[in-house]
């Protein structure tokens, strides 16, 4: 599935790798080139500097071949702006836009090119099978047939994990790290990385149960 997810703070970022993970065709769209310094590489994500709200950028991130759009930016009015530009001009089968301010709920609709409206306060886990659950190219998140299933789990002061670097950690088999949530912020889950308490981890697995993997931490 080709996906183009516009914003890329944490919730953006943190969609763009678990779907990456799930072997999906993902572009990343961010406006502040600071924040688009501050990724650098994410794995098997392409990340494309520019203002998701004018149709060019989006023709340029590939919005012609999308299956989906994702807009996950701050500001409501350029999710809507994203939203309809996706679906009139583009022609996106599936536009899911995240609510920001709940008194512009009623402007999340197909008038405006949204499939999916989401409220900001969603968890993560929730949020990508809403915006992805009717499209029926995907085979991940849950989904008994494709096997694939998201966790998340969280470093406390008593997890045997906290202090120990990500390669340190033995693994259930078939089980990879999407993404390590630090202060707010996704960072890039390599070997080297130091679990912190107050650290969120999301992970991807096809094999292992939520117990098994929250045993390799807790």
């Amino acid at each position: 599935m080709k996906v183009l997810i516009a914003g890329a703070g944490r919730l953006g970022t943190q969609i763009a790798q678990v779907l990456s993970v799930a072997r999906n065709d993902v572009t990343l769209v961010e406006y502040d080139d600071d924040r688009v310094a501050e990724l650098g590489d994410l794995p098997h994500v392409r990340l494309v500097a520019g203002d998701a709200c004018e149709p060019a950028l989006l023709e340029h991130a590939g919005a012609l071949a999308c299956d989906l759009v994702i807009a996950a930016t701050g500001r409501d009015e350029d999710n809507l702006v994203i939203s309809l530009l996706a679906k009139r001009q583009f022609g996106v089968g599936r536009v899911a836009a995240r609510v920001n301010e709940e008194e512009n709920a009623w402007l999340f609709d197909l008038r405006w090119g949204v499939d999916v409206a989401v409220p900001a306060a969603t968890p993560l886990i929730s949020l990508i099978e809403e915006a992805t659950g009717a499209t029926d190219t995907v085979a991940l998140l849950r989904l008994s047939k494709a096997g694939v299933e998201v966790i998340e789990t969280a470093i406390t002061e008593e997890s045997r994990a906290a202090g120990l670097r990500l390669g340190e950690i033995e693994l259930p088999a078939g089980t990879v790290v999407a993404t390590v949530v630090r202060d707010g912020r996704p960072t890039v889950p390599g070997p080297e990385v130091q679990l912190l308490p107050g650290d969120e981890l999301l992970l991807v697995s096809h094999e292992a149960t939520e117990q098994e993997i929250h045993a390799a931490f807790q």
